[in-house]
C-alpha cells in the first residue's frame, strides 16, 4: 500500500480563505510574517474549526479513499500553535477516527517530519509540492477549480483513488 498524506487547511477545511479575510479584516499585511504568526498562534482554533466549511465532500471523499484500501492514510498538517494542533487533532478524531494525523511546527517543512520518498502528498500549496518532489515523492495540488499549473490536479480527494489503480 502507498502512503497518502493529505494536507488539512484548504484541502479538508476552508480555514485559509476564512482567516485571510479575517487578516484582511484586521488591517495585516499577509507578508508581515511575525504579525502572521501572532495571529495564527492566538487564533481561537475550536471556533474556526466549527464554522468552517468542509471543502468538496472531504471527509466522505477520505473515508472512500480508507475504503478502497489501497493507501495508508495520514493528514499531514502545519501548525502554528498548540492549541491549533490540539483543535485539529480533536475534530480529526471526532470525524476520521482510524486516520492518524501527523502535526509539523509551521517553522519545518513536512519533508523533515515524514519520509516523501514515493509516498503522494496532495496539499493545496505548491511550495510544500515542489518540496515533496525534490525527495522524490509524487505531489498533487488540490484545487477548488481547475489551474493547468505545474502538477497533477484534483478537486475531489477520491480522485486519487483511479490515479494510482494497479
Amino acid at each position: 500500500m502507498k502512503q497518502l498524506y493529505i494536507d488539512f487547511d484548504g484541502v479538508i477545511l476552508d480555514t485559509m480563505s476564512k482567516t485571510y479575510k479575517v487578516l484582511e479584516e484586521s488591517g495585516i499585511d499577509k507578508n508581515d510574517y511575525e504579525k502572521v504568526t501572532e495571529y495564527f498562534r492566538n487564533l481561537d482554533w475550536k471556533k474556526l474549526i466549527e464554522e468552517t466549511d468542509v471543502i468538496n465532500d472531504s471527509i466522505n471523499e477520505i473515508k472512500k479513499i480508507c475504503a478502497s484500501k489501497k493507501f495508508n492514510v495520514y493528514i499531514l498538517t502545519h501548525v502554528n500553535s498548540t492549541n491549533e494542533m490540539v483543535q485539529k487533532i480533536k475534530y480529526l478524531h471526532k470525524v476520521l477516527p482510524l486516520v492518524t494525523v501527523v502535526s509539523v511546527p509551521k517553522e519545518i517543512p513536512k519533508t523533515d517530519v515524514v519520509n516523501p520518498s514515493a509516498a503522494i502528498l496532495i496539499d493545496d500549496y505548491s511550495g510544500n509540492i515542489k518540496e515533496w518532489q525534490k525527495r522524490l515523492g509524487i505531489g498533487i495540488k488540490f484545487v477548488k477549480e481547475p489551474e493547468n499549473g505545474d502538477f497533477p490536479e484534483i478537486s475531489h480527494l477520491s480522485e486519487v483513488i483511479d490515479m494510482f489503480n494497479q
